[in-house]
């Protein structure tokens, strides 16, 4: 029984050191490339989000060679 109990725990604590690593690894999204130059070989789309935490402008320009995304801050008007 007890031995069954520490199995438990220890895979209780395995999936939760797992989420916090991956909220902190993982969970970049457009935060992980957005700066005041845009790469060479992107191309401007139309396309703007607004982060919903403080209100930013990023627009988007996409790499067609590889199909990557980058997110450029607009500066408000």
């Amino acid at each position: 029984m007890a031995k069954a109990l520490f199995f438990y725990i220890l895979i209780q604590l395995f999936i939760i050191i797992f989420a916090v690593i991956s909220l902190l690894v993982w969970d970049k999204r457009y935060k992980k490339n957005h700066g005041s130059d845009v790469p060479v070989g992107f191309e401007k789309t139309e396309e703007i989000i607004v982060d919903p935490n403080n209100g930013k402008r990023f627009r988007i320009y996409y790499n067609p060679n590889t199909g990557e995304r980058f997110y450029h801050e607009e500066h408000n008007r």
